[in-house]
């Protein structure tokens, strides 16, 4: 068995670790939006296996955010969502193919990719405890905490809040623990509560066969879709997947992996996600990309080698082609204060990263991108960090 390819319960643990970021916006975009569940679920597994057995290190599959949190919070056309997967393609395929990308990864500054990951990490987090309070977009446009539990409240206490603080205590106390790995608990006993609590939606419909994607199953987008996806999902969404599911990324895949992570440049990855977001527009999936944390949170938790994509991602294929849509009735069993456990601890990961920040200007600029990211947007942060860092290098400047 190669070394790039490990499978045992720690690269198991580890390829849970980004469930946190893919479930809840992708059954949103499922449920709100209306995308086909077997072609969104068997995409992500088929990415999962594809990259790993490329990248040759753990890899990680998320959803575009910007768009995925538009879409979720407007309820906008499943046309509209595969429109902007085509736009990704022709972006991240023109800056790949023509490495146009390397170049301007050179010029963005160490502090701005730790900025980038800082804020990142923070905006994760801070997701992870919307889940566990039940204040999601997701959980709000359901009115529950726990939508796919029979019990919302214990008392005065909310059901996710008490889940939530068990299995992060179990998290701390497990978290190095290779004998008994974290991620696996979170997910089992999160799993448990599902099967023992759940509404256990969709489970008795469940039937066996072979299910494959129906190949545009929304029919083409208009040109009315193209206009709107270019104008209000894309072009925010650009920004920050240079910045995060790129070069932050790139970067953090260098710090894990100083040998093995060489695969990961910023042209690989733009390829990566450019072919996954072809694919997603033909079967009627998301927009997918490769973040900074989810990279984090699978290497937090466990995964090391490509094994971890091999195993997840051939759980996610085979739960699309055996079950088809009704995959998300297994899906539904993992309780969203479970998964924003998971979210918590891939934040603190990622944000974490800064630690090799030394001067105060080197610290300076990711503060401000935090408090721009907050205020605004990530796309906006990253674009002033790589401005602000440049200035500071004046020496007039000081802070």
């Amino acid at each position: 068995m190669s070394d790039a390819f490990k499978f045992n319960r720690m690269e198991l643990a580890g390829s849970l670790g980004d469930l946190g970021t893919l479930l809840p916006l992708s059954i949103g975009m499922i449920l709100i939006n209306g995308l086909n569940p077997t072609g969104l679920i068997m995409t992500v597994g088929i990415y999962y296996i594809v990259s790993g057995l490329y990248f040759k290190v753990t890899s990680p599959v998320e959803p575009m955010k910007v768009i995925g949190a538009y879409a979720v919070a407007t309820g906008i056309t499943a046309t509209q969502i595969q429109a902007s997967c085509l736009w990704v393609f022709i972006f991240l395929a023109i800056i790949g193919g023509t490495n146009l990308i390397s170049f301007v990864g050179r010029y963005v500054p160490k502090s701005t990719v730790r900025g980038v990951q800082l804020s990142t990490g923070i905006m994760l987090a801070s997701q992870g405890l919307h889940l566990m309070f039940g204040s999601s977009r997701f959980q709000t446009f359901h009115q529950a905490a726990e939508p796919f539990l029979r019990i919302q409240n214990l008392g005065w206490l909310p059901i996710g809040m008490i889940i939530g603080i068990i299995l992060g205590f179990l998290t701390l106390l497990l978290l190095d623990n290779k004998r008994l790995p974290a991620a696996l608990v979170v997910a089992g006993l999160g799993i448990l509560v599902g099967l023992i609590w759940g509404t256990r939606e969709g489970l008795d419909a469940i039937r066996f066969g072979i299910n494959l994607p129906q190949w545009l199953p929304f029919g083409l987008p208009s040109g009315a879709d193209f206009s709107f996806a270019l104008l209000v999902l894309v072009l925010p969404q650009i920004p920050m997947t240079l910045g995060n599911a790129v070069i932050a990324n790139a970067d953090l895949s260098i710090q894990y992996f100083p040998q093995d992570g060489r695969r990961v440049t910023y042209r690989a990855l733009c390829i990566s996600m450019a072919w996954a977001n072809l694919l997603s527009f033909f079967v009627g999936g998301m927009p997918m990309c490769h973040g900074a944390g989810g990279l984090a949170s699978r290497y937090r938790f466990g995964a090391r080698t490509a094994g971890s994509n091999l195993i997840i991602g051939s759980v996610f294929f085979l739960l699309a082609l055996f079950l088809g849509s009704h995959a998300l009735a297994i899906i539904y069993l993992l309780p969203m204060a479970a998964l924003g456990v998971l979210l918590i601890f891939a934040g603190v990961q990622l944000a974490l990263t800064i630690l090799d920040m030394r001067t105060r200007e080197e610290l300076f600029v990711p503060m401000v991108m935090v408090a721009i990211t907050l205020a605004s947007n990530l796309a906006a942060a990253f674009i002033t960090g790589i401005g602000l860092a440049y200035l500071l290098k004046w020496k007039r400047l000081s802070v």
